[in-house]
């Protein structure tokens, strides 16, 4: 059976302007946020971590807020 050809996509790799093969990267990971607000954490939802008001607080009308986080190592 023959790969899709998304797989093949996915697989195949290009030259780079030194000849040199380099294989394209498959996904992009999502960056994570540094930090939730009060309410995302407080119901552990996803934080988008958008400023001044997360998507979840602003489709709620909420004051979203965010505490600072103090280093403890």
């Amino acid at each position: 059976m023959s790969p899709s050809p998304v797989e093949q996509q996915e697989s195949e790799q290009r030259n780079d302007k030194n000849g040199s093969q380099t294989s394209l990267p498959l996904s992009k990971v999502p960056r994570r946020t540094p930090m939730a607000c009060q309410f995302c954490r407080g119901r552990k939802l996803k934080c988008d971590g958008n400023r001044p008001s997360c998507s979840n607080c602003d489709r709620r009308s909420l004051a979203c807020q965010y505490t600072p986080v103090s280093a403890q190592r």
